[in-house]
């Protein structure tokens, strides 16, 4: 029997930042892996699980690199679980991230492969932004998550609604750096993706265990990362962003003092509209 082909495609959090095991990381996908089938009599089918995701990726990242790596090994099932660092850039498209995923859920599933999606939070609350520079980020999640659904549902994706619900402030489900999921964050990510293909008759093996092997990270743990590997990681990020988001700070608090604060939240709208909209006319390159 062949075995089943599961390709993970995507950045830290898929990578499995967050969930340490031995040298390396391990996270949701390869724990779902475990569970996607399971032995039928007495023939028992492999899955074979690559993990292409890499921390720090943005979508450019996932089309331009990851994605012909995946296409190569003909997977059954793709992952495909991105885009909160493209809102953490001065870059930042949604009409551009709109068209990659467009290109990359129609390779993947133009191969006949499974195709898992998943919006998720908010990066600003994560951080813990004050309201005037959290709301633009938070504004931009919002349009990245739009965009994942509608091109979820026209692919026939799965999708994961994981962008809201109690175990984003659940401090158990976090890592020290209150970034990454911990290990019961990713057990989490991964038994509500193989209750999905359960319904779907994909997955036929064990759930992932919700309960960790070990403990969840102490406030001194937290405080550890933050004063060494945190402060790189925002000093890295705000090079980029910093300049950019003060400059949307300053647009928040101008409209906000003068009643207007809703034309923003109707901006992202149209935007993420318009990038939809644009799909429908463009050509798609043959990546297959």
């Amino acid at each position: 029997m062949r075995p089943l082909r599961f390709v993970a495609l995507g950045d830290s959090l898929t990578e499995g930042v967050g969930d340490p095991v031995g040298d390396g990381w391990r996270g949701w996908a390869a724990l779902l892996a475990e569970g996607l089938t399971a032995t039928e009599g007495e023939s028992e089918r492999a899955v074979v699980f690559t993990n292409l995701a890499v921390s720090g990726s943005q979508t450019r990242d996932v089309l331009e690199r990851q994605l012909p790596a995946a296409l190569a090994l003909r997977p059954d099932v793709v992952s495909v679980v991105i885009g909160v660092n493209d809102t953490l850039r001065c870059t930042f498209d949604i009409r551009a991230v709109a068209a990659r995923l467009d290109t990359v859920y129609a390779a993947c599933t133009g191969l006949g492969a499974v195709l898992l999606t998943a919006c998720l939070p908010d990066p600003g609350a994560a951080l813990g932004l004050p309201g005037a520079l959290g709301r633009p980020l938070a504004r931009r999640q919002r349009a990245v998550n739009a965009v994942v659904h509608a091109l979820s549902d026209r692919y026939g994706a799965v999708h994961l609604h994981a962008s809201e619900g109690a175990w984003i402030t659940d401090r158990a489900m976090w890592s020290a750096d209150r970034l990454h999921p911990g290990e019961r964050g990713h057990r989490q990510l991964a038994a509500r993706f193989h209750a999905l293909l359960v319904r779907e008759g994909i997955a036929t093996g064990p759930a992932p265990s919700p309960e960790p092997a070990f403990p969840v990270p102490t406030r001194s743990a937290s405080l550890w990362w933050l004063a060494t590997a945190g402060t790189g990681w925002v000093a890295r990020r705000c090079t980029d962003l910093l300049p950019q988001l003060l400059t949307l700070a300053a647009d928040e608090m101008r409209h906000r003092a003068r009643g207007t604060s809703a034309r923003l939240d109707l901006r992202a709208s149209a935007a993420v509209s318009a990038a939809l909209t644009a799909l429908s006319s463009a050509e798609r390159p043959d990546l297959a």
